[in-house]
């Protein structure tokens, strides 16, 4: 995450309350929104351990 309280984190690294903020709220414009949009879907359908793999 770029800025804010939870700046330098990764963004599936995110408290999924905080990323629903963003999705009730409006996603910022360009990559970045793009970006939170899907770990929204990501975490609101239950699919983090997709990315455990990744992360190692």
């Amino acid at each position: 995450m770029p800025f804010g309280k939870y700046e330098g984190r990764l963004l599936i690294d995110l408290p999924e309350p905080y990323v629903v903020w963003f999705a009730n709220e409006g996603f910022p414009d360009g990559e970045l929104g793009k970006m939170l949009a899907i770990v929204y879907e990501v975490k609101v359908n239950g699919l983090e351990y997709l990315f455990k793999p990744l992360l190692k």
